[in-house]
This record gives C-alpha cells, structure tokens and sequence, in this order.
C-alpha cells in the first residue's frame, strides 16, 4: 500500500495525476481511492480559444479500488460522478477515458452503468494486477455526451442512497 501511495503521490506532484481517497462520511473510513491520470494538455494554436489552458484537455480516471464492504453500494457512483463533474464542469476537458482489465466483467458492467461508451479492446495493453500482460477494455464520456451522463448519474447516485448504508 505504501508503494500505491508513494506513486500516487509521485505523480501529482508530477502533474500528471490527481489522487483521491474515498472516504465514507459515516464513519470516515477510508474505503477505496482512485485518481484522474494520463493527464492531456495539447499544444492549441493560439487562433483557436483553448490555446493557453493551464487544465487538462483530455484525461483518464483509473487506479480505483473500493474495499470488499464498499463494492455495489453509492460508493463508486458518488465518486464518479464528483470527478467527472469536476473534469468537463471545472477542467471543461474534451474526454474522459476509462480502462479495466478486459477478464474483470464487474467492472466493465460498472463502468457501463456509469453512462461510459466502450470503444474496443487494447490488446497487450497494461500489466494486470497480478504482474501479467493484460488485455483493456477502453471506454469512454466526451463533452457532448456529459449532459445526459451526469443526469443519470445524478439519478443513480440518488436512487443508490436511499437502497444503501454507504
């Protein structure tokens, strides 16, 4: 854990990532984290309006884990949906990306709850969790989908409150 916090912590001060600790507000225990990464500022001419933007243009959100206990409760919607408000309502970025392990069917499920569109399958892409050479499954939110998005996130994360303790 103290490796995954080092590196968390490595590359926001890096500038290419910006870490987060999910926290339940019941009884402030830490029980997940996950971060925005792969942090994108392109290079705009400056004819164009987002020349000189200091946020991201495009990111990914990823190294998210949740304890046994916080898996299938508002944990991971209520976390998503703070992030990527912040992402296109704050960064005003052009896209989001999501990746898992392409074996994980929970968490492509997860993600397709979260409004995310799947692009396809990046062969030989990351090392997986357990040090192997592992297959992604690339999904993803751009700016004009985000609307329509945060309106069922919003709804979920409702609707999930009032079913869970989280």
């Amino acid at each position: 854990m103290s490796v995954y916090v080092d590196t968390a912590i490595a590359w926001r001060d890096e500038g290419t990532a910006e870490p987060f600790a999910i926290i339940r507000l019941s009884d402030d225990a830490v029980i997940g984290s996950t971060r925005f990464w792969n942090l994108e500022r392109w290079a705009w001419p400056e004819v164009y309006p987002r020349h000189g933007r200091t946020a991201p243009d495009v990111c990914e959100i990823g190294h998210t884990w949740l304890t046994a206990s916080a898996i299938r409760t508002a944990a991971n919607t209520e976390a998503k949906l703070l992030m990527l408000t912040h992402a296109f309502e704050t960064w005003d970025v052009v896209r989001v990306c999501l990746h898992t392990d392409s074996r994980n069917s929970r968490s492509r499920a997860a993600i397709e709850r979260l409004g995310a569109k799947f692009e396809g399958i990046l062969r030989a892409h990351r090392l997986a969790a357990d040090f192997t050479i592992r297959d992604s499954a690339r999904f993803s939110i751009i700016a004009s989908e985000w609307p329509e998005v945060k309106v069922r996130l919003s709804g979920l994360a409702g609707r999930d409150n009032h079913s869970t303790n989280s």
